[in-house]
């Protein structure tokens, strides 16, 4: 007789036991001629060896595809520890194209818009993304969901979400605590981001073991990011010094996303931003794409749209009348210097 432990520390329990342990109850009918034992995230397996070792191979199938993916049906479940390899092996289920990532409890993240799925696309064939568009277009959620996609399936070892501590009519000097509590508020939507997508206790785990690490943009210089995914986010608010210093940290096997609204610059005046150069001389590099949202990809209240388009359509005007007023004044300067024109 053989005995093996087998660990479900990586996944949620719940979805590889199912319902009242009903997947659970599918295994056990599964291997009639072993004991299979549940104690908490481990399960114990007493047998023949060939036996143990073949329902160890199909739980590690199991294992695998829930990192990947956080859900499970009964049916597919079924599919992966019966016979079928015979006719070439388990093919997984079809999981939609607009699927990012599956949260606690199988809520299912999706790319909800064009522009989303776009990100998603090119995530696949490029290392670095800018993806610039107003609020409530999901660029950060998105590139969250695509940076956990990623962990999940372990083609990285680690996330990286920074932010520049930037924010308009604010100082970190002015806030009250500590310098973690200071900063916190500024990356609050990264944290409500990870909680959608990450069970509570996983997140605590991860982030105590700097598996996910959050931090301002100025903790990034001197390091070397690599088998990461990197996300900066609200880049807008970052110089032109600091995002070079962000875009040279990239690993040779890291990925970064770049988000941000450069209608939503809150540096001081004196200060330039540095997202509107980067996209402009990064432009044509193979490896980096570009992804533009607009009003069309915003999936907050429904009144974020009309907003977006009045201040749009307020700007434009601001913008004219700033031309007509430059015009005006090289008209003037040309009767003054050229009287007799």
């Amino acid at each position: 007789m053989t005995e093996a432990i087998i660990n479900l520390e990586t996944v949620n329990p719940i979805e590889f036991f199912g319902v009242n342990n009903g997947k659970f109850d599918i295994l056990r009918r599964k291997f009639p001629l072993l004991k299979l034992l549940s104690r908490g995230s481990q399960i114990k397996i007493t047998g023949q060896p060939d036996e143990v070792a073949n329902a160890q191979a199909k739980i590690s199938q199991v294992i695998q595809y829930l990192e990947r993916n956080g859900h499970l049906s009964e049916n597919y479940f079924s599919r992966i520890l019966g016979d079928e390899e015979s006719e070439g092996g388990v093919t997984e289920e079809a999981v939609p194209n607009d699927i990012l990532v599956f949260g606690p409890n199988g809520k299912v993240i999706r790319a909800k818009t064009a522009n989303q799925k776009l990100m998603a696309q090119v995530s696949e064939k490029n290392d670095i993304i800018f993806a610039l568009g107003p609020a409530g277009t999901g660029k950060t959620y998105t590139a969250v969901a695509l940076a956990v996609r990623a962990l999940k399936n372990k083609t990285v070892r680690k996330i990286i979400l920074t932010r520049p501590a930037v924010e308009a009519g604010e100082s970190l000097g002015f806030l009250p605590g500590d310098l973690k509590e200071k900063i916190d508020p500024y990356l609050r939507p990264l944290y409500d981001a990870l909680d959608d997508m990450i069970p509570s206790d996983k997140l605590n785990y991860y982030m105590s073991n700097r598996i996910i690490e959050i931090a301002p943009l100025a903790y990034m210089r001197g390091r070397t990011l690599d088998n990461a995914f990197i996300i900066l986010d609200e880049a807008q608010n970052s110089t032109e010094l600091q995002l070079k210093m962000f875009l040279t940290r990239i690993g040779a096997s890291a990925k970064a996303i770049i988000t941000g609204d450069l209608s939503q610059v809150d540096l001081p005046k004196n200060q330039k931003s540095g997202l509107l150069k980067a996209t402009r001389i990064l432009q044509n590099i193979e490896g980096i794409a570009h992804v533009q949202l607009d009003e069309a990809d915003v999936v907050r209240h429904r009144l974020v749209k009309q907003i977006i388009r009045a201040y749009d359509k307020d700007q434009e005007r601001e913008e004219q009348i700033e031309e007509q007023r430059a015009e005006q004044r090289r008209a003037q300067y040309n009767s003054l210097n050229n009287p007799q024109g």
